[in-house]
């Protein structure tokens, strides 16, 4: 019996043994199991603005390749409003499984929320996973208005109060700059009609559409309306390629003597819930992984390129640094906007 018992207490100690050489792993496993389960449902990419923006065209074919990486279905949802700040609240309040993220113009619209319009959200509580497309703005009049240079349409609007209309994206770099010219200029921010569509596309309908005398806009979006419309500068301190012949921005308000800071136009990417990578940084590492990897995808970089649109890639540090960059200077220059 004695016998019988040592046997016993051997296994028991064995046993014990085993348990605790394994023990250790388990949590890696689990955490493993947990990334390679996620997405475990199609996942929504939540736009800020209207259905065909140079924001909304981004996600929708961005989603197409992504969802093939990850393997599930990837829903384009807009809910435009308040200038991206409608959707980038409601991305928080969805909770932090990151099933729902943000895939929209994220610079400056973010900035602007939280530095004009008192948004509940801050920068830090999203994690950037990447800015893919950055572009700089246009100013153009509607071709059949007589301007043709950015001095004659200021001292216009400077001397006939009222009579004038531009249009822009609410929260966009383009609303900022329409401030700083204005401020430059000597002109009372009253003597312009500043009327805000909720995408880009409706924006430049109605300069091309002559519902509005002049918009400040992205120039890599508006190759759609080019016969339609006079570009008068880009927003650069540098041509841009494909508008070569209009020049920056400074260079053409140097006869009045004056000039303005520049403000990167909208940059489209994708982030989630601080949260999230907090809470499951397996599953946030998964989706900047799949993002890499659709950004090397041929067939995708060929649409991109045919559709215009950027294909860089920042990733999750670089696109923070950016983002916090250009949230400085829109809070440096928050007064011109009131």
């Amino acid at each position: 019996m004695s016998r019988t018992i040592s046997r016993l207490r051997r296994r028991v100690l064995l046993g014990a043994v085993c348990v605790l050489a394994v023990s250790p792993v388990v949590p890696h496993a689990t955490a493993v199991a947990a990334a390679d389960d996620w997405p475990s449902q199609p996942m929504n990419f939540v736009v800020g603005f209207g259905v065909g923006g140079s924001a909304d065209r981004f996600s929708r074919l961005l989603a197409q390749y992504l969802g093939e990486e990850l393997g599930k279905p990837v829903v384009v949802v807009n809910r435009p409003g308040a200038g991206g700040q409608l959707a980038a609240t409601y991305v928080l309040a969805q909770g932090d499984d990151g099933h729902t993220v943000l895939s929209t113009s994220i610079s400056p619209y973010l900035a602007n929320s939280i530095v004009h319009t008192n948004a509940s959200f801050t920068l830090d509580d999203f994690a950037f996973v990447n800015g893919q497309w950055s572009d700089y703005d246009l100013i153009a009049v509607n071709k059949d208005r007589p301007f043709k240079t950015l001095p004659e349409l200021l001292e216009s609007i400077k001397a006939n109060p009222g009579k004038y209309s531009v249009s822009v994206v609410p929260s966009s770099a383009g609303q900022v700059t329409t401030y700083l010219l204005l401020e430059a200029a000597g002109i009372p921010a009253k003597n312009l009609n500043v009327v805000t569509y909720e995408s880009g596309g409706q924006a430049r309908s109605a300069v091309a559409g002559g519902q509005v005398d002049f918009t400040i806009l992205a120039a890599e979006g508006s190759e759609g309306i080019r016969d339609r419309v006079r570009p008068l500068a880009i927003v650069r301190d540098k041509p841009l390629e494909g508008w070569d012949d209009v020049p920056p921005v400074n260079e053409a308000l140097k006869p009045m003597g004056i000039q303005i800071p520049l403000l990167d136009g909208s940059i489209r990417g994708v982030a989630t819930s601080a949260k999230f990578r907090q809470k499951y940084p397996e599953r946030f590492n998964k989706l900047v992984e799949a993002y890499e990897r659709t950004l090397k995808n041929e067939k995708f970089l060929e649409q991109l390129k045919s559709m215009k649109m950027g294909a860089d890639w920042l990733g999750p540090e670089k696109t923070t640094e950016v983002m916090k960059s250009n949230f400085e200077i829109i809070s440096k220059y928050r007064d011109v906007m009131k």
